[in-house]
């Protein structure tokens, strides 16, 4: 497995409130580990709680014991949670603060996602971008309802509006899926702040061309903040190589 991380502030934000977690190598019982975070809540609260949210879950698989892979994320995020909630509740400074998570392992060929909030995970495969999660946002409940257009103007309007993130609520809803792997699958983990400034077909031409995960990824935030740069980037790319790991 191969993979590459980095975030950026962006163009015109001041403060960077993306945060990620990237380990191809073993933590806890899970083979490796990939997490990005987008704060809300203003400067300070939006800073604390991505950078809460993700090392929290990350200490938490450390020191976990053996158990599936998404009962064990889901009792970690769960977790996490509460406590920030709790924390946001105890602290002027950070009232009202929340972030989106999306994580990401491989085990045995075989993909484990999970989400809350609007940050995203793609596969690509077969030279075309699918999106695994789904968006928690306004509009995309909107869309799914029938009641709005994607990409109207409505939509892109509204479409900064989260219906669900860690430490908003004593409880979270999470979604998770799994997915069986193929030989030269990429897989893609982002904020919104890539997806907000680059559309499909532009992050599928830049996965398509020739090069690393690192040159891949630098594309992919340079095209971002040529296109902008209105909000902070985060990306991770990971090429797992499951032929290694598919039993013969």
């Amino acid at each position: 497995m191969q993979s590459y991380a980095r975030t950026d502030i962006g163009k015109l934000r001041a403060h960077n409130q993306d945060y990620i977690y990237s380990s191809s190598d073993a933590i806890g019982t899970l083979k490796n580990l990939f997490v990005v975070a987008d704060g809300m809540g203003g400067h300070k609260a939006g800073d604390y709680a991505s950078r809460f949210a993700v090392e929290e879950l990350a200490f938490y698989v450390e020191h976990s014991a053996t158990s599936p892979v998404i009962p064990m994320l889901k009792k970690g995020i769960e977790g996490v949670n509460r406590r920030l909630y709790s924390r946001s509740l105890n602290s002027e400074d950070l009232s009202g603060m929340g972030t989106t998570l999306v994580i990401a392992t491989v085990e045995d060929a075989t993909l484990y996602v999970a989400n809350v909030g609007d940050s995203r995970l793609y596969l690509f495969r077969d030279q075309a971008l699918i999106q695994i999660t789904r968006d928690h946002s306004y509009v995309e409940e909107m869309v799914s309802l029938g009641k709005l257009e994607r990409n109207s103007k409505e939509y892109l309007e509204k479409k900064n509006i989260i219906t669900r993130a860690i430490g908003a609520d004593t409880n979270v809803d999470i979604d998770f899926f799994d997915l069986v792997l193929q030989e030269q699958d990429l897989i893609l983990l982002c904020s919104d702040g890539l997806t907000n400034m680059l559309d499909d077909y532009e992050m599928t031409q830049i996965l398509l061309q020739k090069g690393t995960l690192e040159e891949k990824t630098e594309q992919l935030i340079q095209n971002a903040n040529q296109n902008g740069g209105r909000d902070n980037i985060s990306v991770i790319l990971i090429e797992p190589r499951v032929s290694e790991v598919i039993p013969c």
